[in-house]
């Protein structure tokens, strides 16, 4: 592939959002798939970069920004531009940030965005899933890949196993929908602690016993038949109920890796208060420590928030409330303004 740019406006800024990975429905993978899930799109938080034309690549961002973000782009880009044989020649700024380790999907986000932008500023035409595989994205799930493609609430297929050598493509989409528009969304996270992930993720899955055939099939049955037709008829308390059952069989089957159903004390204990007043929908996100809480409109959700607030009043606790994001990432470039 030679490195000639077809088109490069003089900047691209890329916006794409956080999502919830809300549970897997089939880690048995007796089929011939594994994992399978069910994630949603977020409005809030959300990454924003921007990528100028330079002589060298640079990678930088507001004095609040973590620099591990800083350190993880720039790997990204060289890893891109190895891989697609590219000159360096790119600087990015990063305006905003999704948190790290905290269950939101961060490095996919990243990844994605900042391969969506190269291949932009290159004319390369490249699609999610081929920038997924050239970062090493979306192995075990699609759900990031989707919400960065489409938003809304995804439900991908499980990875399809693989002998040998053979590629790992993404997860394929299965379904999609637009969560309901006055639903909103109240993020719990613990900033105290990050979720497992990298070398620690990958152990915990090859150490964790078979799961149950039959309770694999449990699950995919209450995606289909409870979650799936809920959110068509918006009812959020037979939705809260399917999603109940994931989390609390695969937070279980978890719990010998992330110490309990769900990884953080303090997140663990405001779900579980939720549970006590009769919450519907509620939950972990992949494997935390970032919790989740599902309302019907934007009034109970702040109620809601304030009331937890003065309950678990921990200073590692941040309280977020955000409604669903409907559709993909942005790209603008300069020549579109």
């Amino acid at each position: 592939m030679n490195s000639t740019i077809i088109k490069m406006p003089s900047s691209i800024t890329v916006q794409s959002s956080a999502r919830l990975h809300m549970g897997f429905f089939d880690l048995h993978g007796g089929l011939g798939r594994k994992f399978g899930s069910i994630g949603l799109s977020l409005e809030e938080p959300k990454l924003v970069i921007e990528f100028r034309t330079a002589e060298v690549l640079d990678v930088f961002g507001g004095a609040t920004l973590p620099a591990t973000v800083i350190s993880k782009a720039k790997s990204i880009m060289q890893q891109l531009f190895a891989g697609l044989h590219l000159k360096h020649s790119l600087e990015l700024n990063i305006l905003q940030s999704i948190p790290e380790h905290a269950g939101l999907g961060s490095g996919t986000q990243l990844a994605l965005a900042i391969g969506a932008a190269v291949s932009q500023l290159y004319g390369l035409n490249l699609t999610t899933a081929k920038i997924a595989e050239l970062t090493g994205r979306g192995g075990r799930s699609g759900i990031g890949i989707g919400a960065f493609d489409y938003g809304g609430v995804l439900i991908d297929g499980g990875r399809a196993s693989v002998t040998g050598n053979a590629i790992t493509t993404p997860p394929p989409l299965l379904a999609r929908y637009d969560f309901p528009e006055n639903w909103r969304i109240l993020l719990i996270i613990d900033t105290s602690q990050p979720g497992i992930h990298g070398e620690q993720e990958r152990m915990a899955f090859t150490q964790l016993p078979v799961f149950p055939e039959n309770l694999a099939a449990h699950l995919c049955r209450q995606v289909l038949m409870q979650a799936m037709p809920a959110l068509v008829e918006h009812d959020l308390t037979a939705f809260g109920h399917s999603i109940q059952a994931l989390q609390a069989h695969v937070g279980d089957y978890f719990a010998p890796a992330q110490g309990g159903r769900y990884a953080s004390k303090l997140v663990g204990e405001v779900l579980e208060h939720l549970g006590a007043i009769g919450v519907p929908c509620f939950g972990q996100s992949s494997w935390g420590p970032t919790g989740f809480a599902i309302f019907e409109n934007a009034n109970e959700a702040e109620t809601q928030m304030q009331q937890l607030k003065e309950k678990f009043s921990d200073q590692a606790l941040n309280w977020m409330i955000s409604s669903a994001c409907n559709h993909g990432a942005k790209l603008i470039d300069s020549q579109d303004s």
